[in-house]
């Protein structure tokens, strides 16, 4: 089961060197000017969870393999992309592809890099953004309208289901605000979610700002505060990210942030602000060869989170013996743990919890 957020913004705001940073690669190539980004560049990062640490050590786990996000850099969006302008609907397209979008945001002043337009305004850049990601929802529904209600007229059920639902989201499109917003009743959510608009997908705003705002932050990153209200941000320097990333040890890490006064790195915050953002929880399976998380979203009952690991789990499952992770640490083990009655046996109505580790029983 995969997942993936979309790195978004206007050229030039650090979009790639935050995506370099992210991967601590330098496959995505980093220039000062638009469009260095020609083709979606693709990365995949572990989710940094110490508790699956703690869990391996009491199992004396020979391997330890954390869940993954996967990152997507596409170029950067300027002003009239929904109709062509720039790199245009090539890179629209990419985005929709997504399950949540990271909107970078510059939040620095730095006249060797050029704003594309010239002046430094971050809610004027986020408008331009979602303007255009608004605009390009608004024409693949305008497209596919008329082709459904030939359909619905002759007859066509499942037509008239999915017309139904793009008229509403056409409705608030028009009015400005996006799709996500549309009045949609539970039986029809997946509709919406199969219509791949850009604008339901949830989004986080990474405030990039030079290394002296990192800790006191700025004017810029107020701005976009105020604009955003209560969605989620984080604020990271993407230069002292990439930085960090030639770092080869943790070591060496926490000792660059130590000296800069941090005690974490931005990207950390970015890669679980994308987990939260997606709805995902973690749960473990550990022993003697390997601990590994898995990635679910909440709410996931026992028998698809064990499709996870494979579909014969969730075709024949029986049940799932599981320990919380703070019980299996505390015990210092699953046998232990099954000593103290820490072990549960639970059934296919079971909604798996952040942190279970989970052994699974099944017969095909």
């Amino acid at each position: 089961m995969g997942f993936n957020c979309g790195i978004v913004g206007l050229p030039n705001v650090g979009k790639s060197t935050l995506f370099n940073a992210l991967t601590a690669t330098a496959d995505a190539e980093s220039a000062n000017y638009p469009f260095c980004t020609i083709e979606p560049n693709v990365g995949r990062i572990a989710v940094p969870d110490d508790r699956l640490n703690a869990l391996a050590k009491a199992a004396e786990s020979k391997l330890i393999l954390p869940t993954q996000l996967e990152f997507i850099d596409i170029a950067g969006i300027v002003k009239g992309a929904s109709s062509g302008e720039g790199l245009g609907n090539k890179f629209l397209a990419n985005i929709r592809d997504t399950d949540a979008i990271i909107h970078v945001v510059r939040c620095f002043d730095d006249e060797a890099v050029v704003h594309v337009d010239g002046k430094m305004d971050p809610r004027s850049d986020i408008e331009i953004i979602e303007t255009e990601l608004l605009l390009a929802d608004l024409e693949s529904v305008e497209k596919r309208i008329p082709n459904l209600e030939k359909k619905a007229k002759a007859g066509d059920k499942q037509s008239n289901e999915i017309l139904e639902v793009l008229r509403l989201v056409h409705d608030i499109l028009k009015d400005g605000r996006p799709a996500i917003e549309a009045e949609i009743r539970a039986e029809q959510q997946n509709i919406l979610k199969q219509l791949q608009l850009i604008t339901t997908k949830p989004v986080m705003y990474v405030c990039n700002v030079p290394e002296k705002d990192l800790a006191a932050g700025n004017e810029y990153i107020d701005q976009v505060k105020s604009y955003v209200g209560d969605a989620p941000i984080v604020v990271v320097s993407a230069v002292i990210e990439a930085e960090i990333a030639l770092l080869d040890s943790d070591e060496e890490k926490l000792e660059f942030l130590n000296s800069i006064g941090l005690d974490s790195t931005g990207l950390s915050r970015v890669i679980t602000g994308g987990y939260a953002l997606l709805g995902l929880i973690t749960y473990f399976t550990v022993g003697p060869k390997e601990a590994r998380a898995w990635t679910i979203r909440q709410g996931t009952k026992a028998p698809e989170a064990a499709g996870v690991i494979h579909s014969d789990f969730e075709r024949g499952f029986i049940c799932a013996e599981t320990i919380s992770w703070r019980d299996y640490i505390a015990c210092g083990g699953e046998h232990k743990a099954k000593q103290h009655g820490m072990l549960r046996i639970e059934g296919k109505e079971y909604v798996v919890q952040d942190g279970d580790v989970m052994n699974f029983r099944f017969n095909v």
